[in-house]
């Protein structure tokens, strides 16, 4: 291996340990708590050593998001085959729930906070994101092509099942469903995706 490779090898291995400290640390403390200079201490190397991987906390946040996105792809891939397309967004919609509730701190960057974009309004690209959107909307196209939904605008209707799923995690996430006590909440939130999957396809 030459200088140059085991240089670039070095400098992606320490970009690697940075975002994994970083998500240990957000889980333990919170992500409001927790500042670059915490990662370096606890990383045992300089503030300024962080810097040269990430200017501020909010591009370490939207890296953190960006390998969010990269399991969440993972986990839409084992959408299983489905000849009728609307048995397969509403296996989505549960594939979606599965990763969010498996997954919670990665997906409160993804999709509740607003830091990580902070750092896509200033030119980063949000690829895996779009992509990953992508195929919620390609199955919603199949469907208003096999004969279900009214609406038959695919961007509408992907949008409603979005915001739907979308809004059953982040009350988990955020600690929103202390009223439900007498529920388990990760059933109670599969059972309302159920009724919901009974509507569309009345739709």
């Amino acid at each position: 291996m030459g200088i140059t490779e085991r240089k670039e090898r070095e400098r992606r291995e320490m970009r690697e340990l940075i975002l994994s400290t970083a998500i240990n640390l957000f889980v333990e403390q919170g992500y409001e708590s927790v500042s670059m200079r915490n990662i370096a201490e606890v990383m045992e190397y300089s503030p300024a050593t962080i810097y040269l991987y990430f200017k501020d906390k909010n591009e370490l946040l939207y890296a953190l998001s960006e390998e969010g996105f990269r399991k969440f792809f993972a986990y839409f891939q084992s959408l299983p085959p489905q000849e009728d397309p609307l048995k397969r967004l509403q296996e989505l919609g549960r594939i979606y729930i599965r990763f969010a509730l498996e997954n919670p701190v990665y997906y409160d960057l993804m999709f509740i906070m607003r830091s990580p974009m902070e750092s896509h309004h200033t030119g980063e690209s949000w690829d895996l994101g779009m992509e990953s959107h992508g195929i919620l909307t390609s199955v919603v196209k199949e469907c208003i092509e096999y004969g279900y939904f009214q609406q038959k605008d695919p961007d509408t209707v992907a949008f409603m099942v979005w915001s739907f799923v979308h809004g059953l995690v982040s009350f988990k996430i955020r600690d929103r469903m202390k009223m439900y006590e007498n529920q388990d909440h990760e059933e109670f939130i599969y059972d309302a995706l159920a009724l919901f999957n009974n509507m569309l396809g009345s739709l």
